[in-house]
């Protein structure tokens, strides 16, 4: 991420519980429209997180190298760990918009849940282009905050709905750069990118139960529970119980499904 990342990124395993169990389903399909194939010997993961954009390039395509980066030291870390057992894979601390590379160095650029956490996501481009070589793919995808992230929406527009504080929040969250209709394709193209491709790719978010949908926002990763930070013990119990409410929707507690879509985008450097 950019080091004027707006994503509050703290612990591996809090971003695992917030993020990684969903990118971890989202990432093959997302390699899959990507496009990457054996002939991508050399990848580049930008905005890597906790490592499984990265394992499932790695898993699918034997000959690849896979180089990871993230601004998140704890995030590298924890990907450093958890895949240590994968000579292909290496997850370094990086800044998306000045990327550590030269010029050429990857068959293909990808970058998955990151981009609209990146206040100027067209510097970001520019880079991830820079990098990848004459006719290599560089692909990403973001969720489609406003339109198509429902277990995101119920949390942020029942909180707004009980304080009034949390309407500027949720304003941002629906309005981070990238996450508009045609708006990646857009900055594809604007960087001189070529045979640009647009689609969404949707998954399922599966909660077990109220409380398993609301420990992330106990914990210290991603804006939802950096909001909550904020709020003093009484506020936070009457958001917790309209959120509780909202979530259970009229049934027992227990478990729930939830439809996730994120915008996607690939194109081709020019050459080759």
């Amino acid at each position: 991420m950019s080091t004027s990342s707006t994503f509050v990124a703290h612990d591996g395993d809090g971003y695992e519980l917030l993020m990684g169990r969903w990118s971890r389903q989202l990432a093959p399909a997302f390699a899959e429209f990507a496009g990457v194939s054996d002939a991508h010997r050399q990848v580049l993961d930008v905005g890597c997180g906790t490592g499984h954009l990265a394992r499932t390039v790695a898993e699918r395509h034997p000959a690849a190298q896979v180089q990871g980066v993230d601004l998140s030291p704890a995030y590298v870390d924890h990907a450093r760990r958890h895949h240590a057992g994968e000579p292909r894979l290496a997850f370094a601390v990086g800044d998306a918009c000045a990327l550590d590379f030269a010029d050429a160095r990857f068959d293909a650029v990808l970058s998955m849940l990151v981009l609209h956490f990146v206040p100027q996501p067209e510097r970001a481009v520019a880079e991830m282009r820079r990098v990848v070589r004459p006719g290599g793919v560089v692909a990403a995808a973001v969720w489609d905050a406003r339109g198509g992230f429902v277990a995101n929406r119920l949390f942020w527009d029942t909180a707004a709905a009980v304080d009034p504080q949390a309407v500027a929040r949720r304003a941002r969250n629906y309005t981070r750069p990238m996450t508009r209709p045609g708006e990646l394709a857009r900055a594809w193209r604007e960087a001189g990118l070529q045979d640009v491709q647009a689609d969404t790719i949707g998954i399922r978010m599966d909660f077990a139960s109220f409380d398993d949908y609301w420990a992330p926002y106990e914990g210290q990763d991603g804006p939802g529970a950096e909001y909550v930070a904020t709020l003093d013990a009484a506020l936070r119990e009457r958001v917790r119980d309209a959120v509780r409410a909202a979530y259970l929707d009229g049934e027992d507690d227990g478990a729930r499904s939830f439809a996730a879509l994120a915008w996607s985008v690939r194109g081709r450097a020019p050459g080759a």
